[in-house]
């Protein structure tokens, strides 16, 4: 009975050890062939059931995501490449208007300085004048209290003088012919 198994289950025989194994087949195909059957059946199902298409649609899905991320950071860096030269433009015009208005303070700071260089010599100007004429206003009026003095001192001297040198005689004389000259006139 084992022949019998053996014969119809073999049908080629293998050398091993000196001694001869048969190989174990199904429907006239050995363990190889089934493999290639059974590998042969699978790409029959993935092809039929369109699993190629399927992976290509995906990828083609995942290569236009990936294609939109680009174009989106493509456009992205464009968008902030021109906020920086925006940016940058703004920076210089800034600089720019900076060095205008420094300049412009250093000028009008130049322009206050001469301005109150001259306020002060006209004030310097104008106060010597007034201390000047304070002098000469003070010694005219002592001048004028010196004249006033003298010719109190020297009304006082000819009232003595004339005293002690006229009598009612002379002195009538003298207020006759007064009244005389006035008369005239």
């Amino acid at each position: 009975m084992a022949e019998a198994h053996t014969a119809a289950t073999t049908t080629g025989t293998v050398a091993h050890g000196g001694g001869e194994h048969a190989e174990m087949t199904a429907l006239g195909y050995g363990a190889p062939g089934w493999i290639a059957l059974a590998m042969l059946a699978v790409f029959v199902v993935l092809l039929w059931k369109r699993v190629p298409a399927a992976i290509a649609r995906a990828l083609d899905a995942k290569i236009a995501t990936i294609r939109q991320q680009l174009d989106e950071a493509a456009q992205l860096r464009a968008e902030a490449e021109a906020l920086k030269a925006e940016y940058e433009a703004k920076a210089a015009q800034a600089d720019a208007e900076a060095a205008t208005m420094i300049e412009r303070a250093r000028a009008e700071a130049a322009g206050i300085v001469a301005q109150a260089e001259a306020d002060a010599a006209a004030l310097v100007e104008r106060r010597t004048r007034m201390a000047e004429d304070k002098i000469a206003a003070a010694e005219r009026a002592a001048v004028d209290q010196v004249r006033a003095k003298a010719a109190t001192a020297a009304a006082a001297a000819a009232e003595r003088l004339l005293r002690e040198k006229l009598d009612d005689k002379a002195e009538k004389a003298m207020v006759d012919a007064t009244i005389a000259g006035l008369g005239r006139g």
